[in-house]
């Protein structure tokens, strides 16, 4: 099959496209899908850089998201057969720990996700485990399928599992263009949330009132707590998205409501900011951190996609051969929405 190895860590030139060894059934419970569409996150550009600290063998094969057809499957895999189009959840536990136990893979202490710890999408074909492999959503095509699984069960898990999200609340988006701030901005529509994001591009913004974003901040020329606080009477916001982190933390807290809450999933621009704790215990403040989600949680977003006719964002697709360029692309924050790759 054709892939897209890497053989040592480092920037966007690491990245090989070449023949690999094809795919085979590890345990009876794996399957193997005909990848016809993967995804890009920013765990992507981490792994190739070496910076998760996970060990991995190479060459590896990047790459978190995917949706394809199932070609063959184990003999004890029973809820999918061949010819399946499905797309991939992907984390997988060992099955052994209490997380596991208790249904919570994602939390796993020997969590492997595809592209981290197990070859990725960045392919032909990958093997998976059955459980892993849902059906995709009504109405979606390949491309928009292997687009939503990882920022949109991990969105879910953020807006809904743990801030409560409940309509009419007021939300604040920092940094919308990428996967998850734009998932974010359409679970929180759905949910007929007042929304605010913030950017640097005049451009990004406007798209995403195109999306239903109710206010828009562009951050380098006005201070984005400030406007929310006048905008919003003074009050602040019900709950807010900052996966950024970095100088943006402090006014994130700033912009709270009492008794709000916070929930992150990264911090692209600096992972240790200064916090004055007694604006969180004063102001009875929540900071809830999580990344993926259960198989309940991605259960119950495929239902809320298909209900809510919800669909993610394309920013562009590009051929598998040229997964360089879409790295650089994302890494370069040029894109708006999900980048894709297109392996046949």
């Amino acid at each position: 099959m054709k892939a897209v190895q890497i053989y040592e860590h480092g920037g966007a030139d690491k990245l090989r496209y070449e023949d690999a060894p094809d795919p085979v059934l590890r345990s009876p419970r794996d399957v193997i899908v005909g990848l016809r569409a993967a995804s890009l996150n920013h765990i992507d550009l981490w792994n190739r850089k070496g910076l998760t600290g996970m060990r991995v063998d190479f060459p590896h094969i990047l790459g978190a998201d995917g949706a394809g057809v199932v070609e063959e499957v184990g003999s004890e895999v029973t809820h999918t057969r061949k010819g399946d189009s499905v797309c991939l959840y992907p984390p997988v536990g060992c099955g052994a720990c209490d997380f596991c136990h208790t249904d919570r893979d994602f939390m796993c202490v020997r969590l492997r996700v595809l592209g981290e710890g197990m070859k990725g999408s960045y392919a032909e074909y990958v093997t998976i485990p059955g459980d892993n492999c849902f059906p995709i959503p009504d109405g979606y095509g390949f491309e928009a399928a292997a687009a939503f699984p990882l920022v949109f069960v991990t969105v879910w898990r953020m807006l809904v599992t743990n801030a409560r999200l409940v309509p009419g609340e007021k939300v604040l988006i920092l940094g919308i263009g990428g996967g998850v701030a734009i998932a974010a901005l359409q679970i929180a529509k759905a949910m007929n949330a007042w929304v605010a994001v913030t950017s640097s591009s005049d451009e990004k913004l406007e798209r995403a009132r195109s999306l239903g974003a109710d206010y828009g901040v562009n951050y380098t020329r006005r201070d984005f707590t400030r406007e929310i606080r006048d905008v919003t009477g003074k009050r602040g916001v019900d709950v807010v998205v900052d996966c950024v982190g970095g100088d943006s933390w402090a006014k994130s807290l700033a912009s709270l409501v009492k008794g709000g809450r916070l929930v992150t999933c990264g911090a692209t621009t600096g992972a240790t900011p200064p916090t004055d704790i007694r604006r969180i215990f004063w102001n009875h403040l929540s900071i809830f951190g999580s990344t993926l989600g259960s198989r309940e949680e991605f259960e119950q977003v495929l239902r809320f996609v298909e209900a809510a006719k919800v669909e993610p964002v394309i920013d562009r697709s590009f051929p598998l051969a040229e997964a360089a360029a879409a790295q650089t692309r994302l890494e370069t924050g040029q894109q708006f929405g999900k980048v894709i790759l297109l392996p046949g």
